[in-house]
């Protein structure tokens, strides 16, 4: 397990913008599932939606690319580089997030070719998914 200390050693988000709180589960460059618990006090929940809050899909789906950056930069061929977010594919979002939810960020590498990545990612509250994407990575300087 790692915590968001240890997450911070391996990729460069910073708060406000570090979107995991720990990584339960690491296979390094073939699968992570992480965890983002969903506080009341998320700065987002002012203005999205102040009188019904909902976690925008934006960050969930960032989120998970965080989780597949973990899986990418955890080698030590790519320690203290930067995992690139190249694309997003048939993005669904199936439930809303609210504040009190915990979501579990599942990213599995379909496909890895030098420093490109393909990733099936899926986010999950209670057991249930919410949201669901084909994410791409270029690891960088």
């Amino acid at each position: 397990m790692m915590t968001q200390h240890d997450i911070k050693a391996v990729i460069p988000h910073r708060e406000p913008f570090l979107l995991l709180d720990e990584i339960r589960e690491l296979v390094v460059l073939k699968r992570a599932v992480g965890i983002k618990h969903v506080r009341p006090d998320e700065a987002f929940f002012e203005g999205h939606f102040p009188e019904k809050p909902v976690m925008p899909g934006v960050l969930i789906i960032e989120s998970l690319a965080q989780v597949g950056a973990v899986i990418l930069l955890a080698h030590p061929d790519y320690q203290g580089k930067i995992a690139y977010f190249t694309g997003i594919r048939n993005a669904k979002f199936r439930k809303s997030v609210q504040p009190g939810d915990t979501l579990e960020l599942v990213c599995e590498l379909t496909r890895l070719r030098g420093a490109f990545g393909i990733g099936k990612a899926e986010a999950y509250v209670d057991g249930q998914l919410v949201c669901e994407a084909e994410i791409s990575f270029a690891v960088g300087e």
